[in-house]
């Protein structure tokens, strides 16, 4: 997979100031005011920076945190893990493998098969509808 470099110029040119405040400087938005927090719609989730796919709608679920969140990526490739210790807390960072675009974080409390919940903000995704 071929990683995407740009200039912070050039990210801040390509995403809304909400979108790079969240994927470029490790922002959030609020809980539940997000796009996606609540949609059931049938598709494909993909990194509203470079566009890689990054996780199926059959893999969402209601967790309650107020965020979109879902129990896989679409593959392992798609997403990177890092240690967060931002805000006094032991977090895992998740980022788009491509762009290294700040997505959400990931807990150990997630529903089978995988126990793992995917926290994401909304605005670092962008639904491609199925059709």
């Amino acid at each position: 997979m071929e990683k995407i470099k740009k200039s912070e110029d050039e990210w801040k040119k390509e995403l809304t100031p909400e979108q790079y405040h969240i994927l470029r400087e490790k922002g959030t938005e609020r809980a539940f005011t997000g796009e996606y927090a609540h949609t059931k719609t049938p598709g494909m989730y993909r990194c509203a920076a470079c566009g890689q796919e990054l996780f199926e709608s059959d893999t969402k679920y209601d967790s309650g945190c107020g965020w979109p969140s879902f129990y896989q990526p679409l593959s392992e490739d798609r997403v990177e893990a890092h240690e967060d210790g931002s805000f006094g807390m032991r977090r895992v960072e998740v980022t788009c493998s491509r762009c290294n675009s700040h997505l959400g974080h990931v807990f150990p409390d997630g529903p089978r098969p995988t126990g793992l919940r995917y926290c994401i903000n909304s605005a670092s995704l962008k639904l491609e509808e199925k059709r």
